[in-house]
């Protein structure tokens, strides 16, 4: 490996001017910082991570805690495109990027003492349990941290606007004539509490009433469980006329429990999806669903995770929500 002395010895200069020019110090003449780069170059030379990291007290190496319950892991279109604007916008600002979990090779350590371990500036957490104790140690904990779709009253928190999306979604079903509506919700979560709110509220300003019977508890990412309470509503003999699902996946599974009762969508129930993801517009029709915007998700996770890091005097812990937008699809029927 070509050291900062090899580039010395070559150049005929001190280690502290090499040192110099390749950090950008102003005391070293512009010629000399030319010459002293393209030998760098030249040579191979790369700056060693361990001596920036003792030098600066940072590594520049961001923690990602992600576990997806459902099994899904980079395969969840949402979060792997919010993992992948993250990812692109860190690099960007010269971080790398660690998967965090609680094993390192053989030793049993936690998700926090992982991330002690591995050193690294900051976390996003995504996709998991947030009320597991591996969490909490690392909310607790003294490692700038930002959250996505879930709120720590002393952690910056990035949220889609889950409640503005259930409204925009009521408000055109409503427009569509559709007041028996259904609702299949996601697992318990920060997330799942939020768009049923949104659902409540939105049905309460149209004055729609809301049947009991009609909110089941489904699953996010699981086609099967949706499949099997969507053959459930529509079994029953006061049945919906609209079916609102957890996510754009797991209405996969309402569509086809649709197709082998021989029924139709929309003709005969109208389906409703959640994350806009590109298989809900592949389906046959396309489905009705809101478009979270997991570009400016990621993004704006990664400034806020880097400011905090680099300036965390005059960076404010706060929560930020990022609007989505109605696809409209063919998936809802008119009734007027």
């Amino acid at each position: 490996m070509v050291s900062l002395k090899d580039i010395s010895v070559r150049c005929g200069v001190s280690v502290a001017t090499v040192s110099k020019a390749l950090n950008g110090h102003k005391d070293v003449s512009e010629a000399t910082r030319e010459r002293l780069m393209k030998a760098a170059k030249e040579m191979g030379y790369f700056p060693n991570s361990q001596a920036r990291a003792l030098k600066t007290n940072r590594t520049y190496n961001l923690g990602v805690m992600y576990l997806d319950e459902a099994g899904s892991g980079l395969t969840h279109e949402f979060f792997a495109k919010v993992l992948d604007s993250f990812k692109t916008t860190a690099e960007a600002a010269g971080y790398d990027i660690t998967f965090i979990n609680r094993d390192v090779g053989k030793q049993k350590m936690s998700t926090y003492e992982h991330c002690k371990y591995r050193n690294v500036d900051g976390v996003i957490i995504a996709c998991t349990d947030f009320t597991s104790q591996d969490v909490y140690e690392v909310i607790n904990g003294d490692i700038p941290v930002v959250t996505i779709d879930h709120i720590f009253d002393c952690r910056t928190a990035i949220m889609s606007n889950n409640e503005k999306g259930m409204e925009e979604l009521i408000n055109y079903v409503t427009k569509m004539g559709h007041r028996k509506i259904a609702f299949i919700q996601g697992n318990r979560s920060a997330v799942a509490e939020r768009r049923l709110a949104g659902f409540y509220k939105a049905c309460m300003t149209r004055g729609i009433s809301v049947d009991p019977d009609w909110i089941l508890n489904g699953d996010y990412h699981n086609p099967d469980l949706t499949y099997k309470l969507t053959k459930e509503l529509l079994s029953r003999e006061n049945k919906p006329t609209c079916v609102f699902m957890p996510d754009d996946y797991s209405a996969m599974g309402a569509f086809n429990a649709v197709k082998e009762m021989g029924l139709s969508v929309p003709e005969d129930i109208s389906i409703v999806g959640y994350d806009g993801i590109a298989y809900s517009q592949l389906l046959s029709p396309k489905l009705t669903t809101y478009l979270q915007d997991t570009d400016l998700i990621g993004v704006t996770a990664a400034k806020q995770l880097v400011s905090l890091i680099e300036n965390p005097q005059t960076t404010f812990k706060e929560v930020i929500t990022v609007d989505g937008k109605l696809l409209e699809g063919g998936s809802v029927s008119d009734i007027n």
